[in-house]
């Protein structure tokens, strides 16, 4: 698989809940940190502004934009940014599928979407790999993701026999069709993960340690993969990704370490040797640094699954309560 169909794949999504907002008035929610769940929008009608922790810019939305929120932080929606939030919890119930939740008795913006779960101990790594929030501008665009969005609604609120597998594979064609719009997008930041697997360069490098995560990667090894220099790889992977390609190679395989800890019994030697360490030590070492406890420890803890049933537009369907 390519780089982020793997990322995409170990955050394994599940627990989908649809549905949407109708709001009228002036109005401001601010929703909570949504904790392992994606959310994906369309706006219907009407217009209104989003804000998202660490992002410095809000986005107007007007009637057919779309919207993802890969990274489940803390968001705001509101009809005028100048007017004090309200908590989400203040209007959004627990979610049920295919409900409409109303604010100020609705008329002036509504907004419809779907969202889902994702699970493990290290899905707060792998999301926090993906982008803040996308915003979809182009209309051919906005009516692909749209579709979608509409079609899990439909089939989380009328199931027939396989929704539940349609709903699975929409989320991932949502996430993956927005995450490949937001790369595309001119004048953007050209830095974070995603821009790294786009690069030419960088991702050549990156697609190497993912199909070979056991090799004895070395920095001048990468830089032959990226047809560059070894200091001039170095420079732009870590300007790009944040990291050191070597620091990149230990988290990757760490994170399917993580992965198989929890969804395998393959022991801690086993899966220390399938990565590419000669002995159980340097790999424990290695993954406390990296997962912030021991393989056994991890190994041991409950799986976390995301079941929660309550954020505002979540039940509308955003990637926090929402």
């Amino acid at each position: 698989m390519d780089p982020l169909s793997d990322v995409l794949s170990l955050l394994k999504p599940r627990s989908y809940v649809s549905s949407g907002v109708d709001a009228g008035g002036a109005w401001s929610i601010q929703f909570p940190d949504q904790n392992k769940l994606i959310k994906c929008y369309a706006v219907v009608s009407g217009e209104c502004w989003l804000a998202v922790e660490g992002v410095s810019i809000a986005a107007h939305l007007k009637k057919g934009d779309c919207f993802v929120l890969p990274s489940g932080r803390p968001f705001r929606l509101a009809s005028d940014m100048t007017l004090p939030a309200e908590p989400a919890s203040n209007y959004f119930p627990p979610p049920r599928p295919g409900a409409v939740v109303q604010i100020n008795g609705g008329g002036d913006f509504s907004l419809v979407g779907s969202r889902f779960g994702v699970s493990g101990g290290h899905a707060a790594v792998l999301m926090g790999m993906l982008p803040p929030v996308v915003h979809i501008h182009s209309e051919t665009e906005q009516a692909a993701l749209r579709w979608s969005v509409e079609r899990m609604m439909k089939e989380l609120r009328d199931p027939e026999p396989g929704s539940f597998l349609i709903a699975q594979h929409l989320a991932h064609m949502m996430l993956v069709q927005a995450l490949r719009l937001h790369v595309d997008e001119k004048g953007a930041d050209r830095t974070g993960w995603l821009f790294g697997v786009a690069d030419k360069q960088l991702g050549l490098a990156i697609s190497a340690i993912h199909a070979d995560p056991s090799y004895r990667w070395t920095l001048k090894a990468l830089a032959e993969c990226a047809c560059m220099s070894r200091s001039a790889f170095a420079k732009k992977f870590r300007e790009t990704i944040g990291s050191s390609p070597m620091e990149y190679v230990t988290r990757w395989r760490m994170l399917l370490a993580g992965d198989k800890l929890e969804n395998s019994n393959d022991p801690v030697s086993a899966i220390s040797f399938s990565l590419g360490y000669e002995s159980e030590s340097a790999f424990s070492t290695a993954f406390k640094r990296v997962m912030g406890t021991s393989p056994r420890q991890y190994g041991q803890r409950p799986i976390a699954i995301s079941t929660d049933r309550a954020s505002p537009v979540n039940g509308a369907s955003l990637d926090h309560p929402a």
